[in-house]
């Protein structure tokens, strides 16, 4: 895809989409932070809006992580998918406060054999999705291990952490209570925030992936702006007309170390 490319309409973000539980959340913030907002009026965001954001997804085998990315990026089902040998990935072009954004979505495998490969991908992630089958409590089980292999290759104090029950259209309501129930306590061990989607039907896919671009977002600025300090992104520096000049002060400031 070519990330020049308008963005599409539905790619367009102007408010902080919610959270879908507030107990496993990253934050509970009903808008962006104030100067993320305010950086972004004033066009002081560095680079961000130049930078692709690189998003993994780990889970086990067959749990629906390119499932979950078609239907988001190519809003499509198959239910013959071939399962990945290694890595795929997808890029999607967003517009998030009126600046241009990229998240480069990496479908790794989850076949043991590929591990390896996979993981070599891994370093250099901003968000890490885990997911996992809502019909499959080992599958539940075994995404610690999956956030493990992933944070050996990122800081785990830089990167966000998304917890994804996929196939919520196969369970009943009364399994999707007790698996839910399993699965906030994991993402609250994991400092992760939780979502449950299907991507059969779509359900809360759009709605998540757009939670991960603007908390990505919001990260990435607010990284920017404590890097290089909030005045020396694209802001002027005024001097009043009768302040004297500054370079001409500190040569003529006399050193109070000798006479």
């Amino acid at each position: 895809m070519n990330i020049l490319a308008p963005v599409r309409r539905d790619r367009i973000l102007a408010e902080l989409p919610q959270c879908l539980r507030k107990e496993a959340a990253l934050h509970g913030h009903k808008d962006f932070h104030p100067r993320v907002t305010c950086a972004c009026q004033e066009h002081r965001i560095g680079t961000v809006g130049f930078k692709i954001s690189k998003v993994i997804v780990v889970g086990d085998l067959s749990v629906g992580k390119t499932c979950l990315i078609n239907r988001f990026c190519k809003d499509t089902f198959d239910k013959n998918y071939k399962a990945t040998i290694g890595v795929d990935f997808e890029m999607e072009r967003f517009e998030v406060l009126g600046i241009p954004f990229s998240l480069q979505l990496w479908d790794t495998a989850g076949q043991e054999r590929f591990k390896c490969i996979a993981s070599t991908y891994y370093r250099g992630a901003q968000a890490i999705i885990i997911v996992f089958n809502l019909n499959d409590v080992a599958s539940l089980e075994h995404t610690k291990q999956w956030l493990a292999d992933a944070l050996k290759e990122n800081d785990p104090s830089s990167v966000l952490l998304f917890l994804v029950g996929s196939k919520k259209d196969l369970s009943t309501p009364a399994q999707y209570v007790l698996m839910e129930k399993d699965a906030l306590q994991v993402a609250q061990e994991m400092k992760a925030e939780y979502w449950a989607v299907s991507s059969l039907t779509g359900e809360n896919v759009r709605e998540f992936f757009f939670r991960v671009a603007a908390l990505t977002f919001e990260a990435n600025v607010l990284a920017e702006l404590e890097k290089s300090g909030a005045r020396r992104i694209g802001d002027v520096v005024r001097i009043n007309s009768d302040d004297s000049n500054l370079y001409l002060t500190a040569t003529k400031k006399k050193p109070t170390c000798c006479p």
